[in-house]
């Protein structure tokens, strides 16, 4: 869901898929610690989490997020 609307906002993002790691709880743990959240996605905007994918379709259907992806310099 989160890809979804970050690829129908027209953004440019990286994805790391924790279950094909060998790390990756290791990253999920180190998220979690960070964030206050450990489920997956957890999207971020320039280092900070915006939320996981309910939250990304939410600020896209607000508008917030192709205002937050343009400030950013992130749009194809």
């Amino acid at each position: 869901m989160a890809k979804r609307t970050l690829q129908s906002e027209g953004a440019v993002f990286h994805v790391v898929e924790l279950d094909q790691r060998s790390d990756g709880g290791d990253i999920q743990a180190a998220l979690a610690e960070m964030t206050g959240r450990r489920t997956v996605p957890n999207v971020f905007l320039e280092g900070k989490s915006i939320g996981g994918g309910d939250d990304t379709v939410a600020l896209a259907r607000a508008g917030k997020l192709k205002e937050m992806l343009s400030a950013l310099g992130a749009l194809k």
